[in-house]
């Protein structure tokens, strides 16, 4: 069985174009679990554009035993004061996810200048630094993942980090079945790298622009556990309905 872990970051997205708590965070996170959704992720950016500290604290103390929670983020992110009254100080990724201690934390290199996560790690760069941070986690009982591209040269140093999973950055394919050109090729290039990453021994997830339209090819890609879904099943929720919609890519992903 793939799991569906629904991202939750354009929900908090919606609520911070207001000074309210609605939609609440919480609340919506129930509602995909009760329509079948097997985790929730969020990704808590040290501006807090969108999930906010305390969002994390509230699903941690509110997700019911057993289900999954997900926290992305950059492991190299340093405390950061809020500017907005009302809203906690962001206290570091690793000092956030070591007090919420979830049961996953995929590990992501992006900075605030990108709109949203674009590439992924270069561990030939970063790779000390990254394998540090992935035993500090692992220690706490953490399972960890990390965000790469379909690299087999990078999916093999993500082994040596010691991580226990990677989620492969599934944008290019995505634009490949946009544009409908490659597409097979393209997805080639997943299969191999999903190839490559049971080799070495790293689950796998998947992520980023995976749609009703595009994963029904891609849950072909061998041994993948797991996809995390955010925008396209918000989008999809304002026409369907949040509990439909994740019925339906619950039902892609195992027919």
């Amino acid at each position: 069985m793939i799991a569906l872990s629904v991202n939750l970051n354009k929900i908090a997205l919606i609520r911070n174009s207001r000074d309210t708590t609605n939609p609440s965070v919480p609340h919506h996170a129930q509602m995909c679990l009760d329509a079948g959704a097997d985790g929730i992720t969020v990704h808590p950016r040290p501006d807090q554009r969108h999930i906010r500290v305390q969002d994390c604290f509230d699903l941690a103390a509110r997700l019911p035993e057993g289900v999954e929670f997900n926290i992305e983020g950059n492991p190299m992110t340093g405390p950061r004061n809020s500017d907005r009254k009302g809203v906690r100080d962001y206290p570091g990724f690793m000092a956030l996810v070591k007090e919420i201690r979830p049961a996953q934390c995929t590990l992501v290199p992006d900075g605030d200048g990108q709109l949203t996560s674009d590439h992924g790690f270069d561990l030939k760069k970063d790779g000390d630094t990254v394998a540090l941070r992935v035993q500090e986690l692992k220690a706490l009982g953490i399972r960890t993942s990390l965000f790469m591209d379909p690299d087999p040269e990078q999916i093999k140093l993500a082994a040596q980090t010691g991580a226990d999973r990677i989620e492969l950055y599934t944008e290019s394919y995505a634009n490949a079945w946009r544009r409908q050109e490659n597409v097979e090729a393209v997805l080639r290039q997943f299969i191999e790298a999903a190839e490559v990453a049971a080799d070495v021994g790293l689950g796998l997830n998947a992520g980023h622009d995976l749609d009703l339209h595009n994963l029904p090819r891609f849950v072909a890609v061998p041994g993948l556990l797991e996809v995390s879904i955010g925008h396209a099943l918000t989008v999809d929720a304002i026409r369907m309905g949040l509990a439909e919609t994740v019925r339906a890519y619950k039902a892609v992903l195992n027919p």
